[in-house]
């Protein structure tokens, strides 16, 4: 477990170093927010009622959805992985005394961690300091923090998860040009990162939430917007644990079975 938590500390330490790549990322991110939320205030002020989130419950999903991009987005890959599985690199990665996935996985972590916290604090003050209805809201109350950070958590899991499915996939592929299409425009907009899973129609919506996807940003932004409360927002955790546990087993016994398989040229 130390050998893990020391991947994990060098990896997001070393991300931290990239601060200008960090602040260009912040600006097209808060951009790119007050954007969508004009967008949506024009929708908005021609029929409130008609959509199922408030404005404001809106204006704080956009807004942590900027914050914390790097820690959700789908279409966020790390290239030295499949530049070790298409190179034949990986053969370096078989002969370490370490469980090939538990390393992939602590490295994907500590990247997509120390990228939403180089970038996250500013766009979060600034969205804070804006007139309303265009500012961030503080949660509720100080339970609905504790549950958005750990419904976070359990995000970064399953998007880790997930992002590990396609490295192995790429086992058996000679590019993942095509898989990681499919991840970033599908997968991304069944998580509701170009809009939220309430404003799908009702039958889509049911079956949505059911999968994977809905388990990423999907339900801590709602749980500290307050669109998710009581029973739903309990059901919506037990299923992001559900889909982390389900896709880590699956994701862990497909890579030891490829790695078993896999011929490296000249070897």
């Amino acid at each position: 477990m130390k050998k893990f938590q020391a991947l994990f500390r060098i990896r997001f330490s070393n991300t931290l170093q990239y601060r200008s790549a960090a602040l260009a990322g912040m600006v097209t991110q808060f951009v790119w927010g007050i954007m969508s939320l004009l967008a949506y205030r024009a929708f908005y002020q021609a029929d409130p009622s008609a959509f199922p989130m408030t404005f404001q419950e809106t204006t704080s999903y956009i807004w942590l959805q900027q914050a914390f991009l790097s820690l959700f987005m789908l279409w966020f890959f790390e290239n030295e992985i499949f530049s070790a599985i298409t190179s034949g690199a990986i053969a370096y990665e078989l002969v370490r005394p370490m469980n090939l996935y538990s390393r992939w996985f602590a490295q994907s972590c500590g990247n997509r961690l120390a990228k939403a916290l180089l970038r996250c604090a500013p766009i979060l003050i600034i969205a804070f300091l804006l007139p309303a209805p265009y500012s961030l809201r503080l949660p509720q109350n100080f339970l609905t923090l504790i549950l958005f950070l750990a419904s976070s958590i359990l995000s970064l899991g399953v998007v880790v998860a997930l992002s590990m499915l396609i490295y192995t996939f790429t086992f058996y592929t000679l590019s993942s040009l095509g898989v990681r299409m499919i991840m970033a425009s599908l997968g991304d907009f069944l998580a509701g990162g170009v809009i939220p899973l309430p404003f799908f129609p009702a039958p889509f919506r049911q079956i949505a939430q059911l999968l994977p996807f809905a388990a990423v940003q999907n339900v801590p932004l709602r749980i500290y917007s307050g669109n998710l409360t009581g029973t739903a927002l309990w059901q919506a955790i037990a299923l992001q644990l559900f889909w982390l546990v389900t896709l880590v087993v699956i994701g862990h016994f497909w890579l030891q079975r490829a790695t078993k398989k896999v011929i490296v040229q000249g070897g």
